[in-house]
């Protein structure tokens, strides 16, 4: 019996730690800001969020100028741009935490949130993202874009190509936006 026990509390455990345990909303989850402090998405609640994994040396690295653009033009309506540093895809963010803010502040004028550097594809993903993953399908490179309505659901993912400012986006987030308060 406490055997029997043992093993439901570490697969219990197990489920937690790895984010497959039911996650209702965006809200559930928590990153490490790139300034080393907690970062709950919760503080968001009731904003529209836009989670992008980044990367410094990518051919889809310009697209920080839009997302800026994205998050000046939309942020006192509501909107906040997050951007996850990955070196997920071909190793194309292999800086330190320090390295990667001073080249966004520097490059891209990034004044939107950053988290640490975190996995995003696969059994050692963020949390966060085995929760999209779920939904809607994992980032297949870097610069893919989540959409989260202000009641932490999920809106929609946009691949790589699609940039901050295109249309399909900008509708999602648009959306988004009406749907709060």
């Amino acid at each position: 019996m406490r055997m029997m026990l043992t093993s439901a509390l570490a697969s219990v455990l197990a489920m937690v730690l790895s984010g497959s345990a039911k996650a209702e909303s965006a809200y559930d989850f928590q990153f490490t800001s790139i300034d080393g402090k907690p970062m709950p998405l919760s503080a968001y609640q009731g904003k529209t969020l836009l989670v992008v994994n980044t990367a410094s040396q990518c051919g889809y690295t310009p697209q920080y100028a839009d997302l800026e653009k994205t998050w000046s033009a939309y942020k006192d309506k509501g909107l906040v741009v997050i951007g996850v540093p990955s070196n997920d895809f071909g190793g194309q963010e292999p800086g330190s935490e320090a390295e990667i803010k001073k080249f966004c502040e520097a490059n891209y004028a990034v004044d939107f949130p950053l988290t640490t550097k975190n996995v995003v594809k696969g059994d050692a993903a963020h949390p966060f993202y085995k929760w999209a993953a779920h939904q809607v399908g994992e980032p297949k490179w870097n610069f893919h874009k989540y959409v989260i309505a202000p009641d932490g659901t999920l809106v929609g993912g946009f691949g790589s190509k699609v940039k901050p400012n295109a249309p399909e986006l900008v509708q999602a987030i648009e959306s988004a936006l009406a749907k709060k308060g």
